[in-house]
């Protein structure tokens, strides 16, 4: 919670609205106590209805605002993390950081006012009748008691929800993503049996989690009847007996609900919002790639870069082993090997979306953790095995980053022009989320084109990217990166021989080692 900007701002009005709440209470129970004993309408009893309704306006505005705030927040947090889990951070950004609305803009205003609300009822019962007040005071705490005692199954089968609902939400993705492979290896139906028991799975935590919260509904409903019965009872008789006045037993019988209505609403909304608070507990444990405010620049140009005993790993799984390796200033190195063997994983950490477990990158011999992330980024073109490509035009696709880029000229030397000749709206063609509506082949080259409009970078990055082309365009694309090549430094993912023949030093990599270095 302390992570959450504004956090301690928040509380501080939450907590004068609340002692203005109390302070409204105790006018309205004095005014009600008038008017039920014959003494007229009072304009206090009027001012502490409006002023109830007020704060109560105030309460929401507030909390909506803060909770506006905190989900921007989180939604940044985890879109920038490190977490390699996509499925799981979207269902966070998603269905788990509008869970948390639940949670600031309906518990932490109730548990505040539930502090300062009983407080100042009991004060004024100590001052009114002091049986009432220690009956109230005996019987108070029993509520968050039995709160606290439901709450913990609760919280437990809130966690088994949420955890069950991130892993079905990240296997759906994943399914989603690799449909067309399990379709054909003849997995699909078997794939769909899983996400539906999932689903089943998850159907019957909610249900489990929703009868845990009748019960604590009904378990807090029936001890604050009880105590304000043990309140109300005596009160009566001794009403009866001539022991009391008619106005203060009026006003000890209105006071006394107020005080444990609050810690009901308290004990009533953790509950909903358990879900919201598991969901909010995640996302500040994320591991967030961390930028410095104070981060170094370098000079524009082919940098030289050497890794120095570079090792990654994911969930314990080694990716590259002390990887030790050198490519000065403007030297082109091709990196072979077979699939899975750390090559795209490299690229991954030359480019700083992955920070080396152990060891470091130097970039002219300068740490690369301690550059500006976006200065280094300026100076790359970068060619993934799939491109990703965003809803819009095809041009604004191609120049994405670089708004005055000579987009003609880049998609001519990518041999996209053929394409785009034969679209009805040319570079204006509208483009579909993840490219829908073009061949794996036409994506592969508008990420060339990108590439190639970054004339001024360098540094170049290439993921196989003559993946899914035909002998004819992989051998004009081959072309257009040989021009793109000189007096800058290359690191190229190579499968076919075409690709190897543009680098002047090969580097084999073998289950995430250097096996063999030869020049081209």
């Amino acid at each position: 919670m302390p992570a959450l900007p504004g956090l301690r701002r928040y509380l501080a009005v939450l907590s004068v609205l609340a002692v203005l709440t109390a302070g409204a209470i105790l006018i309205q129970a004095e005014g009600l106590a008038t008017l039920l004993t014959g003494g007229g309408v009072s304009w206090f009893l009027a001012a502490a209805i409006a002023s109830r309704v007020a704060l109560s306006l105030a309460h929401g505005v507030l909390g909506g605002r803060f909770a506006a705030s905190v989900r921007g927040g989180l939604r940044r947090r985890l879109l920038e993390s490190s977490s390699d889990r996509a499925g799981v951070v979207a269902t966070q950004v998603t269905r788990g950081v509008d869970a948390t609305d639940s949670y600031l803009t309906g518990y932490l205003p109730s548990l505040v006012v539930s502090v300062a609300v009983p407080v100042a009822v009991i004060v004024r019962l100590f001052t009114t009748d002091l049986t009432s007040a220690l009956v109230v005071t005996a019987t108070l705490p029993l509520i968050p008691v039995f709160a606290i005692l439901v709450g913990k199954a609760a919280s437990a089968q809130a966690e088994r929800q949420w955890g069950l609902l991130t892993k079905l939400g990240g296997h759906f993705l994943d399914v989603v993503r690799g449909l067309g492979t399990l379709k054909v290896f003849g997995r699909a139906s078997g794939q769909a049996e899983v996400v539906r028991s999932m689903a089943r799975a998850h159907a019957d935590a909610t249900m489990k989690t929703l009868r845990v919260a009748f019960l604590s509904s009904l378990v807090l409903e029936l001890v604050a009847t009880l105590s304000v019965a043990l309140v109300a009872v005596p009160i009566g008789f001794r009403l009866l007996g001539g022991g009391l006045d008619a106005r203060t037993a009026l006003l000890i019988l209105v006071l006394a609900p107020e005080a444990y209505l609050p810690l009901r609403a308290a004990g009533a909304k953790f509950h909903a919002a358990a879900e919201g608070l598991t969901a909010l507990r995640e996302a500040l444990a994320v591991p967030v790639v961390s930028v410095r405010t104070a981060a170094r620049t370098r000079r524009r140009g082919a940098p030289s870069l050497v890794l120095e005993r570079v090792s990654v790993s994911y969930d314990g799984v080694c990716a590259l082993s002390e990887v030790d390796l050198s490519v000065p200033a403007g030297s082109h190195v091709a990196l072979v090997g077979p699939s899975g063997s750390g090559k795209s994983t490299l690229l991954a950490v030359l480019l700083g979306f992955v920070p080396p477990t152990s060891g470091r990158v130097l970039v002219d011999g300068v740490d690369l953790r301690s550059l500006s992330p976006d200065g280094w980024l300026a100076d790359i073109a970068w060619v993934p095995q799939r491109p990703t490509l965003f809803r819009g035009s095809l041009a604004s696709n191609i120049a994405l980053g670089l708004p005055g880029a000579d987009i003609v000229t880049a998609a001519r030397a990518a041999a996209l022009d053929s394409v785009v000749a034969g679209l009805p709206a040319g570079y204006s063609t509208p483009v579909g989320e993840l490219g829908e509506g073009l061949s794996a082949g036409q994506r592969q080259r508008i990420g060339l084109a990108r590439a190639l409009a970054r004339t001024s970078a360098g540094l170049i990055l290439l993921d196989e990217p003559t993946a899914r082309l035909d002998a004819r365009t992989e051998a004009a694309v081959l072309s257009a990166t040989r021009r793109l090549l000189p007096d800058r430094t290359a690191v190229l993912v190579a499968h076919r021989p075409a690709m190897v023949s543009l680098a002047d030093r090969v580097v084999e990599l073998r289950e995430g080692r250097i096996r063999t270095e030869v020049a081209a």
